[in-house]
């Protein structure tokens, strides 16, 4: 059996993981128990795909949460930022003398012994990270990584390579915690204003990207944007930092160091896709990205040149990126029913929004009526950013705007979907409102009719309602 990279430190052999089987903790489940660690933890939603694999792995995974769960000889209670203060037990593991450790941290310690790649930025970074992963992979590589999603089946965002092949892993910015990590190669896509309960302003933002791109050790890389705005003030002030990285920049920029020629749809891609040509130090090289829109494809070239950073030609990496197929929420398809197609994506910023919106419009010729259900995530960025949302929805030919996902946050006075709604109508789209989640399904099933895409939208629980919104679809199909 070949050796895993350097041991795990004490607190991590007995871990027990708070919402283990979420997104953003369960890649972390499944590398602990790959290294050897015994594992357990909790998640509100016990019974999901994804607690089901984990335990196949050999977690034990409890459903709720209770003090109760906590073993006895546990080493360290790992948990997220989503996971409140007073839950029961993160505050039973600090009264007993237990490590609470962020999940950041424990991903830093299993990055230890690699060299490591981190995507970070406000919009993209799940997508760049899985192609970046799914091409390295494909080249042969046993490459580690730890996405924010799921690839293609419960727990395939996250996997334990070789000791002496790059780990690469998403840097989420969210609430600082990016600032644990230091890579060998940083790749920063974007910069916008997001993440409104931790960040005051943009300055904010620029000094944590800022943080992140400095703690890099001596000769580190830095992969950015060099069209988007944000990204190109990162470059400007992390050339001036008295250890500045190497810079390698991508993009539509004449400037760029891998510069895109074009984008184009790709009609040869089923369900859409988009053909990329850029050029590069060593020549043009062409390629297909079997996912559709403009922002799938610059995440590509993102990813391509992060592989030529960590000395894979381009000519390697272009092809190798076709083996990517998608991410699950990242324009995922749910199946189609009495001629109408379901699609969910996890986009709730209003960037995203509308790129994604744009991107099914071009997949689909403009042909297909777009039926959006759009769930605002968290109160505290529907007030900063309830009307653009609103106006990211004029894209759609009609909205249903769901009831607030809170998440982890309370309810702000004056805060509602209603916020989203009205911009909307005053951005002269038609949208209707507000649902519940348990009313959605049948509202859609109600207003569509044959040759419409059905997306459903948002980065809470509305992904649920894609499946019943089907099965409603079968069968009214059925009794005609």
């Amino acid at each position: 059996m070949r050796s895993l990279p350097s041991r795990l430190p004490s607190h991590l052999l007995r871990p027990h993981l708070v919402g283990i089987a979420g997104s953003g903790m369960s890649g972390i489940a499944k590398l602990l128990l790959r290294r050897g660690a015994r594992v357990t933890g909790s998640d509100r939603d016990g019974g999901s795909p994804v607690a089901h694999a984990l335990r196949g792995l050999g977690a034990d995974v409890r459903t709720g949460h209770a003090a109760a769960h906590l073993p006895a000889d546990a080493s360290s209670v790992v948990v997220s930022s989503a996971i409140p203060d007073d839950n029961p037990e993160p505050a039973h593991a600090r009264a007993n003398g237990i490590a609470v450790v962020h999940r950041s941290d424990a991903l830093a310690a299993l990055m230890t012994g690699h060299r490591t790649i981190a995507v970070a930025g406000t919009h993209g970074k799940t997508t760049t990270t899985s192609m970046l992963a799914t091409a390295l992979t494909a080249l042969g590589r046993d490459v580690s990584y730890v996405v924010g999603a799921d690839l293609d089946a419960p727990c395939s965002g996250a996997h334990q390579g070789s000791p002496d092949e790059v780990f690469v892993a998403e840097a989420d910015e969210s609430d600082h915690s990016f600032h644990a990590y230091r890579p060998h190669t940083a790749v920063v896509l974007n910069i916008e204003f997001e993440h409104h309960a931790n960040y005051a302003s943009l300055a904010d933002v620029y000094a944590s990207f800022a943080t992140f791109v400095a703690g890099m050790p001596p000769g580190a890389r830095l992969v950015v944007s060099a069209d988007h705005p944000g990204a190109v003030e990162l470059t400007r002030r992390a050339r001036a930092m008295p250890r500045p990285p190497r810079v390698l920049t991508y993009g539509e920029s004449p400037a760029a160091d891998v510069r895109i020629l074009a984008v184009r749809p790709d009609p040869g891609v089923p369900g859409g896709g988009s053909a990329v040509t850029v050029r590069t130090d060593g020549g043009d090289v062409s390629f297909s990205v079997r996912v559709p829109g403009a922002h799938y494809a610059h995440d590509a070239v993102a990813a391509l040149t992060a592989a030529v950073a960590e000395g894979v030609p381009a000519a390697d990496a272009a092809p190798a990126l076709a083996a990517y197929t998608g991410a699950r929420r990242r324009l995922e398809p749910k199946g189609e029913a009495g001629g109408v197609r379901v699609v969910d994506t996890y986009a709730h910023h209003p960037t995203e929004m509308a790129a994604d919106l744009a991107a099914l419009r071009e997949a689909t010729g403009g042909r297909r009526r777009l039926l959006v259900a759009y769930q605002p995530h968290l109160y505290s960025r529907t007030r900063a950013l309830g009307a653009a949302m609103g106006e990211a929805l004029a894209h759609a030919d009609r909205s249903l705007v769901l009831d607030i996902y809170p998440a982890r946050e309370e309810p702000v006075p004056g805060v509602s979907s209603r916020l989203v709604l009205d911009a909307a109508r005053r951005a002269g789209a038609v949208a209707d409102g507000v649902y519940t989640l348990a009313e959605t399904p049948a509202a859609l099933a109600r207003l569509a009719r044959p040759g419409d895409v059905i997306v459903t939208m948002g980065g809470g629980d509305i992904t649920l309602a894609g499946p019943e919104v089907l099965r409603r679809l079968h069968a009214a199909a059925g009794a005609r």
